[in-house]
């Protein structure tokens, strides 16, 4: 499950090289129904945009992207390579329902009314009647040809972050945060490793190693060899008077 704007074309594809008999459906969903998908047991994992409730869910971000201000191709702004709020405080800003952004004090002037998702804002903007503030995934997902993006300075941010369940992280899920986070195909990290209990016993007869020659049972070499030279006992030494 994905947020529009939030493409994943290379964890797909390296999922389906790893997991070939596991298929990965993915669904595209508005970012305000992502946590109930997630919660209804609709989908296992999502990359949603935060913030979400991390009492029930675990999270882990990816990035945050640029915020750009959508407009069209002759507009004055299109002439600098960054955008502030002052430049928009004589256009209309256009302001969906579906919007992803946190404001709190909104640049330029407000429309008459909200368009209902962010589709509807850029047919709008293309009409001529105002611009668009989004993050840059969504002004290329709805990209056309009348119309550009530049950069906002000073505008809240969007983060996108790989998201499930608390209490319902499965291999698979687990899997999946393996290749978002780049691991090998043979890491192991982060998967449940099996008890003392259910791990294979190992033979327990090994080969055991030779005992040096002239060796007693404790391990220690004896004092003198047999006869010889060396075999007359030492005493203790005498006194002399």
């Amino acid at each position: 499950m994905y947020v529009p704007g939030v493409m994943p074309d290379k964890w797909v594809r390296i999922w389906n090289e790893r997991q070939p008999d596991v298929p990965l459906a993915l669904t595209q969903v508005p970012a305000a129904a992502a946590a109930g998908r997630l919660l209804g047991g609709d989908a296992d994992a999502g990359l949603v945009r935060l913030p979400v409730d991390r009492t029930v869910f675990s999270a882990i971000p990816l990035y945050t992207e640029q915020t750009v201000v959508v407009v069209p191709a002759d507009h004055l702004v299109t002439a600098v390579d960054e955008v502030s709020p002052e430049d928009l405080s004589d256009d209309i800003v256009l302001h969906p329902l579906d919007d992803v952004l946190d404001w709190e004090d909104m640049p330029g002037r407000p429309a008459l009314e909200r368009p209902a998702t962010t589709a509807d804002a850029v047919e709008l903007v293309a009409a001529g009647i105002g611009v668009l503030i989004v993050p840059l995934s969504l002004a290329r997902l709805h990209h056309r040809k009348d119309l550009t993006h530049r950069p906002l300075g000073d505008a809240p941010e969007s983060s996108v972050a790989l998201v499930w369940p608390e209490d319902a992280t499965t291999d698979l899920v687990e899997d999946f945060i393996g290749i978002v986070r780049g691991r090998t195909v043979n890491s192991t990290r982060g998967r449940r490793q099996p008890s003392a209990q259910e791990k294979p016993k190992r033979d327990d007869h090994r080969k055991q190693p030779a005992r040096p020659s002239g060796a007693n049972r404790r391990g220690s070499s004896t004092a003198t060899p047999k006869g010889g030279k060396g075999g007359a006992k030492r005493g203790k030494p005498r006194r002399r008077s």
